[in-house]
Protein backbone atom coordinates (compact mmCIF):
# COMPACT_ATOMS: atom_id res chain seq x y z
CA UNK A 1 0.00 0.00 0.00
CA UNK A 2 1.62 3.24 -1.13
CA UNK A 3 -0.17 5.69 1.10
CA UNK A 4 -2.62 6.22 3.92
CA UNK A 5 -4.91 8.79 2.30
CA UNK A 6 -7.81 10.72 3.77
CA UNK A 7 -10.19 8.48 1.88
CA UNK A 8 -9.19 5.41 3.90
CA UNK A 9 -9.95 6.91 7.30
CA UNK A 10 -13.08 5.67 9.00
CA UNK A 11 -15.94 8.00 9.85
CA UNK A 12 -15.10 7.50 13.54
CA UNK A 13 -11.51 8.62 12.97
CA UNK A 14 -12.69 11.71 11.09
CA UNK A 15 -15.13 12.68 13.86
CA UNK A 16 -12.53 12.21 16.57
CA UNK A 17 -10.08 14.33 14.60
CA UNK A 18 -12.64 17.12 14.21
CA UNK A 19 -13.39 17.12 17.94
CA UNK A 20 -9.71 17.47 18.65
CA UNK A 21 -9.07 20.30 16.21
CA UNK A 22 -8.26 23.26 18.41
CA UNK A 23 -7.96 25.69 15.50
CA UNK A 24 -11.64 25.53 14.66
CA UNK A 25 -13.47 24.69 17.88
CA UNK A 26 -13.97 26.29 21.23
CA UNK A 27 -13.15 29.88 20.24
CA UNK A 28 -14.31 32.89 22.25
CA UNK A 29 -15.89 34.63 19.27
CA UNK A 30 -19.65 35.04 18.89
CA UNK A 31 -21.18 32.35 16.69
CA UNK A 32 -24.35 32.44 14.62
CA UNK A 33 -25.87 29.01 13.96
CA UNK A 34 -26.51 27.99 10.38
CA UNK A 35 -30.15 27.15 9.72
CA UNK A 36 -31.51 24.51 7.35
CA UNK A 37 -32.11 27.01 4.54
CA UNK A 38 -28.53 28.32 4.69
CA UNK A 39 -27.12 24.80 4.70
CA UNK A 40 -29.25 23.59 1.77
CA UNK A 41 -27.15 24.92 -1.18
CA UNK A 42 -23.97 23.53 0.39
CA UNK A 43 -25.60 20.12 0.92
CA UNK A 44 -26.46 20.05 -2.77
CA UNK A 45 -22.91 21.00 -3.73
CA UNK A 46 -21.43 18.23 -1.56
CA UNK A 47 -23.91 15.76 -3.05
CA UNK A 48 -22.78 16.83 -6.52
CA UNK A 49 -19.10 16.34 -5.67
CA UNK A 50 -19.84 12.90 -4.18
CA UNK A 51 -21.81 12.04 -7.32
CA UNK A 52 -24.94 11.13 -5.35
CA UNK A 53 -23.24 8.26 -3.49
CA UNK A 54 -24.43 9.60 -0.12
CA UNK A 55 -28.01 10.65 0.66
CA UNK A 56 -28.63 14.38 1.14
CA UNK A 57 -30.15 13.70 4.58
CA UNK A 58 -26.87 12.18 5.80
CA UNK A 59 -24.82 15.04 4.39
CA UNK A 60 -27.18 17.60 5.95
CA UNK A 61 -26.84 15.89 9.34
CA UNK A 62 -23.03 15.88 9.13
CA UNK A 63 -22.81 19.49 7.96
CA UNK A 64 -25.19 20.69 10.69
CA UNK A 65 -23.09 18.82 13.26
CA UNK A 66 -19.76 20.27 12.15
CA UNK A 67 -21.10 23.83 11.81
CA UNK A 68 -23.41 24.14 14.81
CA UNK A 69 -21.92 21.67 17.30
CA UNK A 70 -18.19 21.59 16.58
CA UNK A 71 -18.18 25.22 15.37
CA UNK A 72 -15.98 24.56 12.35
CA UNK A 73 -15.79 26.98 9.44
CA UNK A 74 -18.08 26.29 6.47
CA UNK A 75 -15.17 25.65 4.08
CA UNK A 76 -13.39 23.25 6.46
CA UNK A 77 -16.65 21.41 7.23
CA UNK A 78 -17.41 20.84 3.56
CA UNK A 79 -13.89 19.59 2.84
CA UNK A 80 -13.98 17.17 5.80
CA UNK A 81 -17.33 15.69 4.72
CA UNK A 82 -16.15 15.18 1.14
CA UNK A 83 -12.94 13.52 2.39
CA UNK A 84 -14.93 11.39 4.84
CA UNK A 85 -16.96 9.81 2.03
CA UNK A 86 -14.04 9.34 -0.37
CA UNK A 87 -14.49 12.42 -2.56
CA UNK A 88 -12.07 15.06 -3.82
CA UNK A 89 -12.28 18.31 -1.75
CA UNK A 90 -10.67 20.23 -4.63
CA UNK A 91 -13.88 19.71 -6.63
CA UNK A 92 -15.76 22.00 -4.24
CA UNK A 93 -16.56 25.54 -5.33
CA UNK A 94 -13.91 27.93 -4.06
CA UNK A 95 -16.25 30.39 -2.36
CA UNK A 96 -14.04 31.95 0.33
CA UNK A 97 -14.74 35.06 2.41
CA UNK A 98 -12.54 38.05 1.58
CA UNK A 99 -12.22 41.72 2.45
CA UNK A 100 -12.46 44.14 -0.48
CA UNK A 101 -8.73 44.87 -0.19
CA UNK A 102 -8.04 41.19 -0.90
CA UNK A 103 -9.93 41.02 -4.20
CA UNK A 104 -8.00 40.11 -7.33
CA UNK A 105 -8.95 41.03 -10.87
CA UNK A 106 -10.33 37.61 -11.83
CA UNK A 107 -11.85 35.95 -8.76
CA UNK A 108 -14.08 33.03 -9.76
CA UNK A 109 -16.08 32.57 -6.55
CA UNK A 110 -15.81 34.80 -3.51
CA UNK A 111 -17.93 35.68 -0.45
CA UNK A 112 -18.19 39.29 0.79
CA UNK A 113 -19.66 40.91 3.90
CA UNK A 114 -20.37 44.51 2.84
CA UNK A 115 -22.59 47.58 3.04
CA UNK A 116 -24.23 49.00 -0.09
CA UNK A 117 -23.22 52.67 -0.29
CA UNK A 118 -25.12 53.47 -3.51
CA UNK A 119 -27.38 51.56 -5.86
CA UNK A 120 -29.31 52.23 -9.06
CA UNK A 121 -31.24 50.17 -11.59
CA UNK A 122 -30.89 50.79 -15.32
CA UNK A 123 -31.51 49.12 -18.65
CA UNK A 124 -28.70 48.06 -20.97
CA UNK A 125 -28.50 46.22 -24.27
CA UNK A 126 -27.05 42.69 -24.18
CA UNK A 127 -26.82 40.91 -27.52
CA UNK A 128 -29.25 43.42 -28.99
CA UNK A 129 -31.84 42.70 -26.30
CA UNK A 130 -32.77 45.01 -23.39
CA UNK A 131 -31.69 43.83 -19.93
CA UNK A 132 -32.26 45.34 -16.50
CA UNK A 133 -29.19 45.43 -14.28
CA UNK A 134 -28.30 47.00 -10.94
CA UNK A 135 -25.02 48.75 -10.16
CA UNK A 136 -23.46 50.79 -7.38
CA UNK A 137 -20.73 50.88 -4.76
CA UNK A 138 -19.95 48.43 -1.94
CA UNK A 139 -17.86 49.21 1.15
CA UNK A 140 -16.48 47.10 4.01
CA UNK A 141 -15.57 47.82 7.62
CA UNK A 142 -12.01 48.81 6.64
CA UNK A 143 -13.36 51.63 4.48
CA UNK A 144 -12.42 50.12 1.13
CA UNK A 145 -14.87 50.48 -1.77
CA UNK A 146 -15.57 48.67 -5.03
CA UNK A 147 -18.05 48.88 -7.89
CA UNK A 148 -20.65 46.14 -8.29
CA UNK A 149 -23.04 44.97 -11.00
CA UNK A 150 -26.03 42.63 -10.54
CA UNK A 151 -26.78 40.80 -13.80
CA UNK A 152 -29.88 38.98 -12.58
CA UNK A 153 -32.05 41.33 -10.50
CA UNK A 154 -34.35 38.43 -9.60
CA UNK A 155 -31.45 36.94 -7.63
CA UNK A 156 -30.46 40.09 -5.74
CA UNK A 157 -31.90 43.51 -4.94
CA UNK A 158 -29.20 45.44 -3.09
CA UNK A 159 -30.58 48.51 -1.31
CA UNK A 160 -28.36 51.45 -0.34
CA UNK A 161 -27.60 51.59 3.38
CA UNK A 162 -28.15 47.84 3.97
CA UNK A 163 -25.58 45.19 4.90
CA UNK A 164 -25.36 41.94 2.95
CA UNK A 165 -23.46 38.69 2.95
CA UNK A 166 -22.87 38.00 -0.76
CA UNK A 167 -21.87 34.46 -1.70
CA UNK A 168 -20.39 33.19 -5.00
CA UNK A 169 -19.67 36.59 -6.52
CA UNK A 170 -16.91 37.01 -9.12
CA UNK A 171 -14.70 39.89 -10.24
CA UNK A 172 -13.51 41.43 -13.48
CA UNK A 173 -10.94 44.11 -14.19
CA UNK A 174 -12.11 47.70 -14.73
CA UNK A 175 -9.52 50.48 -15.19
CA UNK A 176 -6.93 48.40 -13.36
CA UNK A 177 -9.23 47.69 -10.41
CA UNK A 178 -11.53 44.77 -9.56
CA UNK A 179 -15.28 45.15 -10.07
CA UNK A 180 -17.67 42.78 -8.29
CA UNK A 181 -20.23 40.93 -10.42
CA UNK A 182 -23.29 39.05 -9.17
CA UNK A 183 -24.48 36.41 -11.65
CA UNK A 184 -27.15 33.70 -11.60
CA UNK A 185 -25.22 31.61 -9.02
CA UNK A 186 -25.14 34.37 -6.41
CA UNK A 187 -26.72 33.95 -2.96
CA UNK A 188 -27.48 37.17 -1.06
CA UNK A 189 -28.37 37.38 2.64
CA UNK A 190 -29.48 40.56 4.45
CA UNK A 191 -27.37 41.10 7.59
CA UNK A 192 -27.89 43.25 10.75
CA UNK A 193 -26.93 46.94 10.65
CA UNK A 194 -24.24 46.58 13.31
CA UNK A 195 -22.44 43.79 11.44
CA UNK A 196 -20.65 46.17 9.01
CA UNK A 197 -19.61 49.55 10.42
CA UNK A 198 -18.16 51.64 7.61
CA UNK A 199 -15.87 54.52 8.75
CA UNK A 200 -17.55 57.94 8.59
CA UNK A 201 -14.81 59.49 6.42
CA UNK A 202 -15.14 57.02 3.52
CA UNK A 203 -15.36 58.77 0.15
CA UNK A 204 -17.87 57.04 -2.11
CA UNK A 205 -16.93 57.34 -5.81
CA UNK A 206 -19.55 57.53 -8.54
CA UNK A 207 -20.44 54.05 -9.76
CA UNK A 208 -20.03 55.11 -13.39
CA UNK A 209 -16.66 56.79 -12.94
CA UNK A 210 -14.55 53.63 -12.83
CA UNK A 211 -12.72 55.08 -9.85
CA UNK A 212 -11.83 52.95 -6.87
CA UNK A 213 -10.58 54.26 -3.55
CA UNK A 214 -6.99 53.41 -2.53
CA UNK A 215 -6.65 49.99 -0.94
CA UNK A 216 -5.23 50.15 2.59
CA UNK A 217 -3.80 46.68 3.07
CA UNK A 218 -1.83 44.50 5.43
CA UNK A 219 0.79 42.12 4.03
CA UNK A 220 -1.60 39.16 4.37
CA UNK A 221 -4.16 41.05 2.22
CA UNK A 222 -1.88 41.36 -0.80
CA UNK A 223 -2.93 39.61 -4.00
CA UNK A 224 -1.50 39.55 -7.51
CA UNK A 225 -2.69 42.42 -9.77
CA UNK A 226 -3.76 44.72 -6.93
CA UNK A 227 -3.23 48.43 -7.68
CA UNK A 228 -3.21 51.71 -5.74
CA UNK A 229 -2.13 49.90 -2.57
CA UNK A 230 -1.14 51.63 0.68
CA UNK A 231 0.87 49.51 3.12
CA UNK A 232 2.79 50.23 6.33
CA UNK A 233 5.64 48.00 7.50
CA UNK A 234 9.22 47.68 8.67
CA UNK A 235 12.05 47.05 6.20
CA UNK A 236 13.83 43.83 7.23
CA UNK A 237 16.38 43.77 4.42
CA UNK A 238 17.47 46.08 1.63
CA UNK A 239 19.87 45.85 -1.29
CA UNK A 240 20.56 47.83 -4.45
CA UNK A 241 20.92 46.33 -7.90
CA UNK A 242 21.67 47.92 -11.27
CA UNK A 243 19.57 46.57 -14.16
CA UNK A 244 19.37 47.27 -17.87
CA UNK A 245 16.05 48.75 -19.03
CA UNK A 246 14.86 50.02 -22.46
CA UNK A 247 15.73 53.54 -21.23
CA UNK A 248 19.21 52.52 -20.05
CA UNK A 249 20.82 51.39 -16.81
CA UNK A 250 18.66 51.92 -13.73
CA UNK A 251 18.99 51.21 -10.02
CA UNK A 252 16.35 49.14 -8.29
CA UNK A 253 15.98 48.67 -4.55
CA UNK A 254 14.78 45.30 -3.35
CA UNK A 255 14.24 43.70 0.01
CA UNK A 256 11.66 42.42 2.46
CA UNK A 257 9.05 44.50 4.28
CA UNK A 258 6.92 43.09 7.11
CA UNK A 259 4.05 43.88 9.41
CA UNK A 260 2.38 41.84 12.14
CA UNK A 261 0.56 39.71 9.50
CA UNK A 262 3.57 38.55 7.48
CA UNK A 263 6.48 39.37 5.15
CA UNK A 264 6.60 40.25 1.46
CA UNK A 265 9.37 41.03 -1.02
CA UNK A 266 9.34 44.52 -2.49
CA UNK A 267 10.93 46.38 -5.39
CA UNK A 268 11.32 50.17 -5.51
CA UNK A 269 12.09 51.60 -8.96
CA UNK A 270 12.92 55.04 -7.56
CA UNK A 271 15.40 56.21 -4.93
CA UNK A 272 13.21 56.99 -1.91
CA UNK A 273 16.18 57.03 0.47
CA UNK A 274 15.08 53.76 2.04
CA UNK A 275 16.99 52.45 5.03
CA UNK A 276 17.22 49.02 6.61
CA UNK A 277 15.02 48.58 9.73
CA UNK A 278 12.98 51.78 9.23
CA UNK A 279 9.17 51.89 9.33
CA UNK A 280 7.59 53.28 6.17
CA UNK A 281 4.16 53.76 4.59
CA UNK A 282 4.12 53.09 0.85
CA UNK A 283 1.25 54.60 -1.18
CA UNK A 284 0.17 54.01 -4.79
CA UNK A 285 2.04 50.72 -4.93
CA UNK A 286 1.02 47.73 -7.05
CA UNK A 287 1.35 43.97 -6.68
CA UNK A 288 2.82 41.49 -9.12
CA UNK A 289 3.24 37.76 -8.65
CA UNK A 290 6.34 35.59 -8.71
CA UNK A 291 5.78 31.82 -8.60
CA UNK A 292 2.36 32.46 -7.07
CA UNK A 293 3.66 34.69 -4.27
CA UNK A 294 2.80 38.42 -4.37
CA UNK A 295 5.54 41.04 -4.69
CA UNK A 296 5.03 44.71 -3.80
CA UNK A 297 6.34 47.26 -6.32
CA UNK A 298 6.38 51.05 -6.40
CA UNK A 299 7.99 53.61 -8.68
CA UNK A 300 8.08 57.36 -9.27
CA UNK A 301 4.30 57.63 -8.92
CA UNK A 302 4.48 56.00 -5.53
CA UNK A 303 4.96 57.85 -2.28
CA UNK A 304 6.93 56.91 0.82
CA UNK A 305 6.35 58.49 4.23
CA UNK A 306 7.78 57.62 7.63
CA UNK A 307 5.01 57.52 10.22
CA UNK A 308 5.77 57.81 13.93
CA UNK A 309 3.98 54.66 15.01
CA UNK A 310 4.76 51.60 17.09
CA UNK A 311 5.75 48.57 15.05
CA UNK A 312 7.21 45.25 16.30
CA UNK A 313 11.01 45.08 16.21
CA UNK A 314 12.80 43.53 13.25
CA UNK A 315 13.82 40.49 15.30
CA UNK A 316 10.18 39.72 16.07
CA UNK A 317 8.94 40.35 12.52
CA UNK A 318 11.71 38.15 11.10
CA UNK A 319 10.38 35.09 12.91
CA UNK A 320 8.38 32.60 10.86
CA UNK A 321 4.66 32.78 11.68
CA UNK A 322 2.85 29.62 12.75
CA UNK A 323 -0.25 29.06 10.63
CA UNK A 324 -2.95 26.42 10.31
CA UNK A 325 -3.42 25.03 6.82
CA UNK A 326 -7.00 26.31 6.88
CA UNK A 327 -5.64 29.85 7.37
CA UNK A 328 -3.28 29.35 4.44
CA UNK A 329 -6.14 28.12 2.24
CA UNK A 330 -8.06 31.32 2.93
CA UNK A 331 -5.04 33.50 2.21
CA UNK A 332 -3.85 31.57 -0.85
CA UNK A 333 -0.17 32.25 -0.16
CA UNK A 334 2.36 32.88 2.60
CA UNK A 335 6.01 33.74 2.92
CA UNK A 336 8.13 32.01 5.57
CA UNK A 337 5.54 30.18 7.68
CA UNK A 338 5.61 27.12 9.94
CA UNK A 339 3.02 24.35 9.70
CA UNK A 340 2.63 21.38 12.03
CA UNK A 341 0.73 18.27 10.99
CA UNK A 342 0.91 14.59 10.11
CA UNK A 343 2.18 13.04 6.87
CA UNK A 344 -0.86 11.22 5.46
CA UNK A 345 0.19 10.50 1.89
CA UNK A 346 3.40 9.91 -0.07
CA UNK A 347 3.23 11.45 -3.56
CA UNK A 348 4.68 9.90 -6.68
CA UNK A 349 8.17 11.27 -7.35
CA UNK A 350 9.38 10.86 -3.77
CA UNK A 351 12.81 9.29 -3.34
CA UNK A 352 15.51 8.94 -5.98
CA UNK A 353 14.68 10.94 -9.11
CA UNK A 354 16.56 12.06 -12.23
CA UNK A 355 16.53 15.54 -13.77
CA UNK A 356 17.27 17.15 -17.10
CA UNK A 357 20.60 19.05 -16.99
CA UNK A 358 19.10 21.79 -19.21
CA UNK A 359 15.77 22.66 -17.57
CA UNK A 360 15.92 20.71 -14.28
CA UNK A 361 12.64 18.90 -15.05
CA UNK A 362 12.21 15.36 -13.78
CA UNK A 363 12.89 12.90 -16.62
CA UNK A 364 11.46 9.45 -17.28
CA UNK A 365 13.88 6.79 -18.53
CA UNK A 366 16.36 9.50 -19.50
CA UNK A 367 13.88 11.40 -21.68
CA UNK A 368 12.99 15.05 -20.97
CA UNK A 369 9.62 16.21 -22.32
CA UNK A 370 11.33 19.37 -23.63
CA UNK A 371 14.89 18.36 -24.54
CA UNK A 372 14.40 14.70 -25.45
CA UNK A 373 17.11 12.16 -24.60
CA UNK A 374 19.52 13.69 -22.05
CA UNK A 375 22.34 12.74 -19.72
CA UNK A 376 20.16 12.63 -16.63
CA UNK A 377 21.29 14.05 -13.27
CA UNK A 378 20.39 12.13 -10.06
CA UNK A 379 18.60 13.94 -7.23
CA UNK A 380 16.63 13.29 -4.03
CA UNK A 381 13.19 14.72 -3.31
CA UNK A 382 10.25 14.35 -0.95
CA UNK A 383 6.65 15.11 -1.98
CA UNK A 384 4.11 14.39 0.74
CA UNK A 385 0.69 15.49 1.92
CA UNK A 386 0.61 17.01 5.41
CA UNK A 387 -2.72 17.30 7.27
CA UNK A 388 -3.17 19.36 10.44
CA UNK A 389 -6.84 18.52 11.01
CA UNK A 390 -8.11 21.72 9.40
CA UNK A 391 -6.95 21.01 5.83
CA UNK A 392 -4.08 19.48 3.85
CA UNK A 393 -1.06 20.81 1.98
CA UNK A 394 1.49 19.28 -0.39
CA UNK A 395 5.02 19.68 0.96
CA UNK A 396 7.97 19.53 -1.47
CA UNK A 397 11.50 19.10 -0.08
CA UNK A 398 14.73 19.42 -2.05
CA UNK A 399 17.83 17.28 -1.62
CA UNK A 400 19.39 19.03 1.39
CA UNK A 401 16.15 18.99 3.41
CA UNK A 402 15.43 15.40 2.32
CA UNK A 403 18.88 14.18 3.41
CA UNK A 404 18.63 15.94 6.76
CA UNK A 405 15.12 14.61 7.51
CA UNK A 406 15.59 10.99 6.40
CA UNK A 407 19.28 10.51 7.09
CA UNK A 408 19.63 9.04 3.59
CA UNK A 409 22.16 10.78 1.32
CA UNK A 410 22.05 10.91 -2.45
CA UNK A 411 25.21 8.80 -2.57
CA UNK A 412 23.65 6.12 -0.35
CA UNK A 413 20.43 6.15 -2.38
CA UNK A 414 22.35 5.62 -5.64
CA UNK A 415 24.35 2.75 -4.11
CA UNK A 416 21.15 1.07 -2.87
CA UNK A 417 19.50 1.47 -6.28
CA UNK A 418 22.51 -0.14 -7.98
CA UNK A 419 22.60 -3.03 -5.49
CA UNK A 420 18.89 -3.80 -5.76
CA UNK A 421 18.62 -2.83 -9.45
CA UNK A 422 15.46 -0.98 -8.41
CA UNK A 423 15.16 2.79 -7.92
CA UNK A 424 11.79 2.21 -6.22
CA UNK A 425 13.59 0.55 -3.30
CA UNK A 426 14.62 4.01 -2.10
CA UNK A 427 11.04 5.26 -2.40
CA UNK A 428 9.86 2.32 -0.28
CA UNK A 429 12.38 3.17 2.44
CA UNK A 430 11.20 6.79 2.38
CA UNK A 431 7.62 5.61 2.82
CA UNK A 432 8.57 3.62 5.93
CA UNK A 433 10.36 6.63 7.39
CA UNK A 434 7.74 9.28 6.56
CA UNK A 435 4.22 7.88 6.51
CA UNK A 436 1.97 8.76 9.47
CA UNK A 437 4.75 10.74 11.19
CA UNK A 438 4.02 14.09 12.92
CA UNK A 439 6.16 16.80 11.31
CA UNK A 440 6.93 20.51 11.43
CA UNK A 441 7.74 22.22 8.12
CA UNK A 442 8.82 25.77 7.27
CA UNK A 443 8.79 27.53 3.91
CA UNK A 444 6.86 29.56 1.34
CA UNK A 445 3.33 28.58 0.33
CA UNK A 446 1.62 29.01 -3.03
CA UNK A 447 -1.78 27.99 -4.38
CA UNK A 448 -2.52 26.68 -7.88
CA UNK A 449 -5.02 24.46 -9.69
CA UNK A 450 -3.83 21.51 -7.61
CA UNK A 451 -4.28 23.23 -4.23
CA UNK A 452 -1.80 24.47 -1.65
CA UNK A 453 1.88 23.54 -1.77
CA UNK A 454 4.89 24.51 0.32
CA UNK A 455 8.48 24.69 -0.88
CA UNK A 456 10.06 23.47 2.34
CA UNK A 457 13.25 25.09 3.63
CA UNK A 458 13.33 23.30 7.01
CA UNK A 459 11.66 20.12 8.29
CA UNK A 460 11.81 18.03 11.44
CA UNK A 461 9.85 15.19 13.00
CA UNK A 462 8.12 16.09 16.24
CA UNK A 463 6.79 14.19 19.24
CA UNK A 464 3.12 14.61 20.09
CA UNK A 465 2.08 14.86 23.73
CA UNK A 466 -0.65 12.21 23.55
CA UNK A 467 -1.75 12.73 27.15
CA UNK A 468 -2.19 16.48 26.67
CA UNK A 469 -4.08 15.96 23.40
CA UNK A 470 -6.38 13.45 25.09
CA UNK A 471 -7.10 15.81 27.98
CA UNK A 472 -8.04 18.60 25.58
CA UNK A 473 -10.31 16.22 23.65
CA UNK A 474 -12.05 15.01 26.85
CA UNK A 475 -12.67 18.58 27.99
CA UNK A 476 -14.28 19.41 24.67
CA UNK A 477 -16.46 16.28 24.79
CA UNK A 478 -17.59 17.25 28.32
CA UNK A 479 -18.58 20.72 27.08
CA UNK A 480 -20.54 19.22 24.19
Amino acid sequence: MRAMSHRKRSAVEEDLQLKGNGSSIGTDMDWTDFNKEEIAPHVKEITRVLEGKIREQEIEKDLDNYLNVYRMSLEASKRHIVRKYGGDPNALTKGERKMLSQLGLSEQSVDLLVRVMSSNVREVSVGGNPKTIQSGILADENGNTVKFTVWDVSKADLKAGENYLIRYAYTKEWSGQPEVHLGNRVVVELRPQDEVRVPDDVVVPQASSGYSAPIVAKVSDLRENMNNVTLTGRILSLRTKDVETPSGKKSMYTGIIADETGKVEFTAWHDFGLKDNEVITVSNAYVKGWKGIPRLSFGERGQVTRPKIKMPAAAELSQAARKSIDELERAGWASDVIVTGTIVDIKKGTGLIFRCPECNRVVQKGVCQVHGKVQQVPDLRIKVVVDDGSAAITAVMKKDVTEQLTGITLKAALEEARETMDAEAVANRFEEILLAKPIEIRGNVISDDYGLSMNVNEARFIELDVRAEAEVLLKRIEVI
